[in-house]
């Protein structure tokens, strides 16, 4: 039997965002092969990932920015109001408007592909 490291336990959690005891339980049972245990998660938690993207996100913020001549508007939801009054998710809908502002991308892929910043 292969030893579960820590450093193990986040690599697989950073990759599938499931739970921290479910990643670890996975690399057990596929006795430390990680794309095993990749595929294990998969199987046993899809239906939650899909439960969690069918969710309504009914909440969100409309933020704009405008740099000389140049504007971007964006609006971005979440499932809660408590969200919406989170610095963090305020920093960040501001910074996205940002980057539609100073960089015109095309499309939400365009977007997400800029380099991100944000304060705090």
């Amino acid at each position: 039997m292969a030893a579960i490291t820590a450093s193990m336990v986040g690599e697989l959690r950073a990759k599938t965002d499931a739970p921290m005891m479910e990643c670890k339980k996975a690399l057990t049972e596929a006795d430390g092969n990680m794309e095993k245990a990749e595929e294990l998660l998969r199987i046993k938690l899809g239906n939650k990932a899909g439960k969690a993207a069918g969710r309504i996100t009914a909440e969100g913020v409309v933020t704009a920015f405008v740099d000389g001549a140049a504007g971007g508007m964006i609006e971005i939801n979440c499932e809660t109001d408590f969200v919406t009054k989170n610095d963090s998710f305020l920093a960040m809908a501001n910074a996205a408007a940002m980057l539609v502002a100073k960089n015109n991308p095309a499309d939400i892929a365009a977007l997400g592909a800029l380099a991100y910043e944000q304060d705090g």
